[in-house]
């Protein structure tokens, strides 16, 4: 199995800035894209960045500019450093794994979430 250890949320004013964690462990052989999506209140998940395995990014329009994904492919883990954070980012915060584990089977998990809170 693969676990996915989030880190970093907390509480910010807007303006602010906060940085996430997410390790992978388990028994991962590689690990395709890594990514951070949120939820926010009555609200369905979205996508707010992707990391691939070669660091290619990608961004939500609501985010570019502010947020930067990043990734250490050696400790299997994902980073999102989020800066001029608004009331708007305010969300659980889930990080996404696609890996490849033991015996060549590819699977998709999630973290549990943290939960990012920007006062206005």
């Amino acid at each position: 199995q693969v676990q996915l250890v989030e880190s970093g949320g907390g509480l910010v004013q807007a303006g602010g800035s906060l940085r996430l964690s997410c390790a992978a462990s388990g028994s991962i052989v590689s690990i395709n894209d890594m990514g951070w999506y949120r939820q926010a209140p009555g609200k369905q998940r979205e996508l707010v960045a992707t990391v691939a395995s070669n660091m290619a990014t990608n961004y939500a329009d609501s985010v570019k500019g502010r947020f930067t994904i990043s990734r250490d492919n050696a400790k299997n883990t994902v980073y999102l450093q989020m800066n001029s954070l608004k009331p708007e980012d305010t969300a659980v915060y889930y990080c996404n794994a696609d890996c490849w584990i033991y015996r060549g089977v590819r699977s998709n998990y999630w973290g549990q979430g943290t939960q990012v809170t920007v006062s206005s």
